[in-house]
């Protein structure tokens, strides 16, 4: 690595996880002692570390000797390891990876540049679009994963990633492979909101909930993956950031900082506030689709850091209510996205 070069942390390659320790032990525990559970719910906030620890603990079951278990202290796996190279590429044949598919549309896009020869840039990468709900037929998937044999006895594991993304057809469909897990299989069902989840399905799994990072750890990571921005940076980034360097990465290449202050300077100027600076942040805010959810985001964060520390929380916990509403409603019946803000925001110099 290059110094200041930005580091990919997609957990499908990433070795390197911090702050879960606890967890990691636990599933390493399991293993050693033999009582491994066939489904795990990794739970927690998003961007904590969970699908990070999914993985590894794959490429860990997949390469590791089992008369040697005494002497492995962590899911540590050599990036040398041909496992590693084979769940890199997709091509490792007992590990099955269930997440929301491309939209038949962009399907269409991906098939056509393999056939003409061709290769989509990074940005075209970034701009498919990806389906709202992982489908039964994504589901079913994993049945026709599980009648095969695995390699040398090996276990079999399957990563859904994240199983919040379920309809009720695919979350039932799930259900029925764990009432009948099939002998040497680990399913690792990964949640941000495991409180929506059936209860059906969290009965069926040994629970891990991994706690959101601290702030030290957030810090490091960002270090780590970020090299190029400033300390000060930094810091204002964890403190908006609640545990998860997911979002603070998100936050970091999203200019989600200035987008903050330029927030807590129309609200903190009360009734004195600039209509023309309102109006300009809420034009940029419905730029595009990706935008406009980090605003909704730094929105409700910045309603949150103030219940804490206002006079009135009552009122202020009025707004969330009000912001909620208002975006749901925005998103339900396809209303003015830039009115919505406006909305929220004004409704937020009143109660500040």
């Amino acid at each position: 690595m290059q110094e200041g070069e930005q580091v990919n942390i997609n957990p499908k390659d990433n070795t390197y996880l911090l702050g879960q320790e606890k967890a990691e032990q636990i599933l390493l525990n399991a293993w050693k002692n033999n009582s491994l559970h066939n489904s795990w719910l990794l739970s927690g906030v998003e961007g904590i570390g969970k699908a990070t620890l999914a993985y590894r603990f794959a490429r860990f079951l997949l390469a590791a000797d089992w008369e040697k278990r005494a002497q492995y202290t962590s899911l540590e796996i050599s990036e040398n390891n041909p496992v590693y190279k084979l769940i890199l590429n997709n091509a490792h044949p007992d590990l099955k990876i269930v997440e929301r598919d491309y939209t038949d549309t962009d399907k269409r896009k991906i098939l056509k540049a393999i056939k003409d020869g061709e290769q989509l840039s990074d940005e075209e990468m970034r701009n498919l679009k990806k389906s709202a709900f992982i489908r039964v037929d994504d589901v079913r998937t994993i049945n026709e994963f599980l009648t095969k044999r695995s390699a040398d006895n090996n276990w079999r594991i399957v990563i859904i990633d994240s199983i919040d993304d379920m309809n009720p057809a695919s979350a039932n469909a799930v259900l029925k492979i764990l009432e009948e897990p099939p002998y040497k299989t680990v399913m690792l069902l990964i949640s941000h909101n495991p409180d929506r989840l059936l209860p059906t399905i969290k009965s069926r799994c040994a629970k891990l909930e991994m706690p959101p990072l601290n702030d030290n750890n957030v810090a490091s990571l960002l270090r780590r993956y970020r090299p190029s921005l400033s300390e000060k940076v930094i810091q204002n980034l964890v403190k908006i950031a609640s545990g998860s360097i997911g979002k603070a990465i998100i936050y970091a290449d999203n200019e989600a900082l200035t987008k903050y202050d330029e927030l807590c300077k129309i609200v903190y100027a009360k009734n004195k506030f600039s209509i023309s600076d309102l109006l300009k942040f809420c034009d940029g805010a419905v730029s595009d689709e990706e935008n406009y959810y980090l605003v909704q985001e730094l929105i409700l964060k910045f309603i949150a850091e103030n219940v804490k520390t206002c006079e009135r929380p009552d009122e202020v916990a009025g707004a969330w209510d009000n912001a909620i509403k208002v975006f749901n409603e925005t998103e339900r019946l396809n209303l003015d996205k830039k009115q919505a803000l406006i909305n929220v925001i004004t409704h937020l110099v009143k109660v500040i």
